[in-house]
């Protein structure tokens, strides 16, 4: 089984998922020539022509717009945001049009359309650039909102996401994009949309995270142990929809929880984790659920993101703050 790096793993699914069908499209801002910003789409424009890999003008509203009619009239559109923080120039397109055909249309159309976007720390971005705003499309009704961690995670949720009647917001974590390997099987497989992963074994603290804030999670987890309290830690996966189940199981056994995001904290997508965990395993905790997030502020300059984004020392601090509530 090939090691990855998970921008690689974008780069098989995209490959075999176009392979295997003939409507897919791929279609974003130098996509297609240059292969995308980070190479995501490297060698498709070689082996399916321009017809099939297609630039687009820099237009958020466009790419997601097109995207939509295109799946209507019958094509597998997969449409690249460059960054999630430019993806509000097309806001209204993908969440008041694209979320919403299923229902519009009284059932009688869907839109298979995928919208990857890159998001988070990790590259000492512009402003705009590193932005994490998962939250403000799971509020969305009708828009799956999957954000995976490892190699293999990406790879079988991109291939269930591209293969989704409804269309979804596959979050891609820039930090992890070349730092972060993992075994990926060669063929086809796919990681169902809906499903958390324990990706570590706790019994005292179940810690929550998702995409780029899993290696936080787990690193901080590591240290926890070296001061004698097991941490389990959940990777999310799947924003839309949440996998409740796992969730209550985890924070049932283990009384406590803490929940970490890239995003600010006020009404972050980490708050309808707490909510979930307070509706399902409230009777279980034995302390207040903790958050980790970025502070209330805009994204800063690039100096200052190490000291905006949360890290491992901030988690633990959180992980041995609820063991003493």
């Amino acid at each position: 089984m090939p090691e990855l790096t998970i921008v690689e793993a974008v780069n098989q699914a995209l490959a075999l998922e176009m392979a295997r069908d003939d409507r897919m499209l791929v279609f974003g801002e130098d996509v297609g020539k240059t292969g995308g910003v980070f190479r995501a789409t490297d060698g498709l424009y070689e082996r399916y022509g321009d017809k099939r890999v297609i630039d687009t003008p820099l237009s958020e509203g466009v790419i997601a717009g097109a995207a939509i009619g295109l799946a209507i009239a019958g094509w597998v559109p997969v449409a690249e945001i460059q960054f999630l923080g430019f993806a509000h120039n097309g806001f209204n397109q993908v969440v008041d049009q694209l979320a919403r055909v299923r229902y519009r249309s009284a059932g009688s159309l869907s839109a298979q359309v995928t919208i990857r976007a890159p998001y988070g720390a990790g590259v000492r971005a512009p402003e705009l650039h590193s932005d994490a705003f998962e939250a403000h499309f799971a509020h969305a009704p009708g828009l799956k909102v999957a954000a995976p961690s490892t190699p293999h995670d990406v790879k079988g949720m991109l291939l269930a996401a591209i293969r989704d009647p409804d269309p979804v917001l596959f979050l891609e974590p820039l930090r992890g994009y070349r730092q972060v390997r993992g075994d990926v099987p060669d063929g086809d497989y796919t990681v169902e949309l809906g499903t958390a992963r324990i990706a570590r074994s706790g019994t005292d603290v179940t810690v929550v995270a998702w995409s780029a804030a899993v290696q936080v999670a787990l690193q901080a987890a590591e240290d926890a142990q070296a001061q004698g309290v097991s941490v389990e830690v959940i990777d999310l996966r799947s924003l839309v929809p949440i996998d409740v189940a796992t969730l209550a199981d985890s924070v049932t056994r283990t009384g406590r929880a803490v929940v970490v995001q890239e995003a600010p904290l006020t009404a972050g997508f980490g708050a309808e984790v707490v909510a979930t965990i307070q509706e399902e395993a409230f009777f279980s905790l034995q302390a207040p659920i903790h958050r980790v997030a970025a502070p209330d502020v805009p994204y800063p300059v690039q100096l200052l993101e190490e000291a905006y984004a949360p890290n491992a020392e901030r988690v633990l601090e959180a992980i041995l703050a609820t063991t003493r509530d």
